[in-house]
């Protein structure tokens, strides 16, 4: 059985985070030991205290989402959630402190023993709790990829870039939110969004914003030609709310579509803001785009290219490009080569 790229990555986050984890605690086992306690029995105590303690933290963070409780935790006040989910992973530590005791009592001590040792581990693992909360949090409201470019200063002074965009606006969202209520359509929001992202993930996509109900994928230069999954993705996209089409139905009487345009060009990236700091993608490509997605609804296709796009990368197997007569964008001296991308059987 194939894992999708979504299941890829959560297995090398996994991998990653349990290796960063057993290297920190037994740097941290060793810096605490008992004078004349053996290093590698200290060392093997660590090891096995971090995998029992990372891998449960590690896969709720992975597949938390698919837990209806914790789904529904998600919407309680950011600093109550953030003190809920602390507490989840201290009783999650001294549980693994308790068990890690056990197991490894036979050559370590008695796993009982409440001793120094035992009371600074429970100290470091509230700090650690604290801090990968944190990291957590802020990734989720920036982005990984955000929070990771905004650590590392890559885009401190504005650079320029070739990127591909891909636009999704869903359809008809004025007259689902004036029949849902603006609650329950901002659910239906949040369930069209999540099948977005998983697309994204699917894709290697970054997700850089959502306006609305817009979302704004993008695609590094190296990775939007080095493969087709760039244009396939909003298919994909379509696949997972398909997959998803009782759920709509049930919750929300209808199955969410979208109209989405792609392009591809030049761009200046870099931090903008200074009381709220995000990265900012400014340029002539991302106002084509648009113009490619209002089009799309004027000429009646669901997914709109630029041969700009169509004519560096590669059609995805079961995709077809019909070539469309030329659009003239306001402020572009030339007109805009256009295509619309659709499955082989299916119609515009």
């Amino acid at each position: 059985m194939s894992l999708s790229r979504r299941d890829r990555r959560d297995w090398r986050i996994f991998l990653w985070v349990n290796l960063a984890a057993a290297v920190v605690s037994s740097y941290f086992g060793y810096s605490i030991r008992p004078p004349g306690s053996s290093v590698m029995v200290t060392v093997f105590f660590s090891v096995v205290t971090s995998l029992i303690i990372a891998t449960p933290i590690t896969l709720l963070e992975l597949r938390g989402e698919r837990i209806a409780l914790l789904r529904r935790l998600r919407r309680l006040p950011l600093a109550v959630y953030f003190a809920v989910r602390v507490v989840l992973y201290l009783v999650i530590i001294i549980g693994g402190l308790l068990l890690s005791s056990v197991v490894t009592s036979p050559i370590a001590r008695d796993p009982f023993s409440i001793d120094g040792t035992f009371r600074t581990s429970i100290v470091y693992s509230i700090i650690m709790a604290v801090a990968a909360n944190l990291i957590f949090a802020m990734g989720g409201l920036l982005g990984f990829g955000t929070l990771k470019n905004l650590l590392t200063g890559r885009y401190v002074q504005p650079r320029r870039e070739e990127r591909a965009f891909l636009l999704i606006d869903m359809k008809d969202s004025t007259g689902m939110a004036e029949r849902l209520g603006p609650v329950l359509f901002h659910e239906l929001l949040n369930d069209f969004f999540r099948d977005v992202a998983d697309a994204a993930l699917e894709c290697g996509a970054e997700i850089h914003k959502y306006v609305g109900d817009e979302a704004i994928l993008t695609w590094t230069s190296a990775i939007a030609l080095g493969h087709s999954d760039c244009l396939a993705c909003p298919f994909i996209a379509r696949d997972f709310m398909a997959t998803n089409r009782e759920r709509y139905l049930n919750r929300y009487g209808a199955v969410p579509s979208f109209r989405a345009s792609l392009h591809y060009g030049e761009i200046v990236a870099g931090e903008i803001g200074n009381v709220r700091r995000e990265i900012a993608y400014v340029g002539d490509t991302l106002n084509v785009a648009a113009r490619l997605l209002d089009a799309a609804k004027t000429l009646g296709y669901d997914v709109l290219i630029s041969t700009d796009l169509l004519e560096c990368a590669t059609l995805p197997p079961g995709i077809t490009a019909e070539p469309l007569p030329t659009l003239t964008v306001r402020g572009r001296a030339a007109p805009l080569g256009i295509a619309a991308l659709q499955r082989v059987g299916a119609s515009s």
